[in-house]
């Protein structure tokens, strides 16, 4: 069995993400695990900057076709919930804390061989119950990808964020993977916007998917990519939205599909 890599932090980086006391023995941590990982041959960190809140949405139970749920996410009902036991950060305290974390981490992920591959802020808009999101726009993941040169320095490329941003994701995913920067693929599709939006099944959102995997393919893309979240199929448990395991499925068998129609390979 081959490890392409870890999704989430490592270990607790709550301090880490919201500059509290002892962010500097959560840092040690992290700089541990991370020469943890390039040692044990894993060399892909998929790490995220959403912090006191992580992926968010404000409802999972949508129905759709063929009686599968669905997740949505509304400002507004979000707003209505009021702050988090954080209160109010903003987005430059938001933004120290991240160069603070890449300026201690980066040379350690260069010498242990391990990317970090920033993923966006789920939804792509700040602030969310009063808590500064900064990861929400290409402009900013260039603002990231300046702060700390670095071959290691890069991104998780979710698609469906992307997209809720207002970006030309086909452009985009060009852009970034002829830079090499695009370490790690999230392969799904919303429709809305990042005010008021819902997933969809992998066949049916407004996204031309086999264009993107014909990108993804000519420019020699050659790192993991994973249908990210799907909704959970009629008769199914939905106690893990998003990630049951007949939705998975039924999402991995699409990909693979396209993928043979479009005579493109993959392990």
């Amino acid at each position: 069995m081959v490890f392409a890599g870890v999704e989430s932090h490592p270990v607790p980086a709550e301090k880490i993400t919201l500059g509290l006391p002892g962010r500097d023995e959560e840092i040690e941590n992290y700089l541990a695990a991370i020469k943890a990982l390039g040692q044990a041959g894993v060399h892909l960190l998929c790490y995220n900057w959403m912090a006191g809140i992580g992926w968010y949405r404000t409802r999972v139970d949508v129905p759709t076709r063929g009686g599968a749920l669905i997740s949505e996410f509304d400002y507004e009902a979000a707003e209505k919930q009021g702050l988090t036991e954080w209160g109010e950060i903003s987005e430059e305290k938001i933004w120290s804390n991240l160069e603070y974390f890449l300026k201690a981490a980066i040379p350690v992920a260069e010498q242990a061989g391990v990317k970090m591959a920033l993923h966006p802020d789920d939804p792509p808009l700040s602030p969310l119950r009063g808590i500064g999101r900064i990861v929400t726009s290409a402009a900013n993941y260039r603002r990231v990808l300046g702060m700390v040169p670095s071959p290691v320095n890069g991104i998780t490329f979710c698609q469906a964020n992307f997209k809720l941003m207002g970006e030309d994701i086909a452009a985009l995913a060009q852009e970034w993977c002829a830079q090499k920067k695009i370490f790690f693929v999230h392969f799904r599709d919303v429709e809305g916007t990042r005010r008021r939006f819902r997933e969809t099944f992998h066949d049916n959102g407004p996204v031309d998917l086999a264009q993107m995997l014909r990108i993804y393919h000519q420019c020699g893309f050659e790192g993991p990519m994973r249908p990210d979240h799907a909704p959970t199929l009629d008769g199914e448990s939905n106690d893990r939205p998003g990630y049951s395991m007949g939705g998975k499925v039924l999402a991995i068998g699409y990909m693979k599909g396209a993928m043979d129609a479009l005579g493109i390979p993959y392990l």
